[in-house]
């Protein structure tokens, strides 16, 4: 294998990754980038930020894998976000019924 640690991990930031979410994919890179190949740690990486964006789920033996790796580095990222604006997720037929009690209260008025 070749030097593990040669390569550049800014290339792989892409044009539509969000600044936050490329410091974190960067952070996890740059983090294990003496570990892993190349095209592994950017796969890994990517799993890593789709479970902690995007809640996505692997098979478990990936989810270990992903949570030993990412101790760190999450744990760094969430306490960074701590004080920040949280995003809440409404069911889409509360939403509905709260549209439909909206516009019945404007019909009565």
């Amino acid at each position: 294998m070749a030097n593990k640690a040669a390569f550049n991990v800014e290339k792989y930031k892409t044009f539509y990754e969000c600044d936050e979410h490329w410091e974190l994919r960067r952070m996890f890179m740059e983090r294990h980038k003496d570990r892993f190949d190349e095209d592994e740690l950017v796969c890994l990486a990517q799993v890593f930020t789709n479970v902690e964006f995007l809640g996505c789920r692997y098979p478990q033996e990936t989810m270990t894998l992903i949570a030993e790796l990412s101790k760190e580095v999450a744990a760094e990222y969430r306490q960074s976000r701590e004080n920040k604006l949280k995003r809440t997720f409404v069911a889409a037929s509360d939403a509905a019924a709260a549209r439909y009690a909206k516009k019945r209260n404007l019909i009565q008025q």
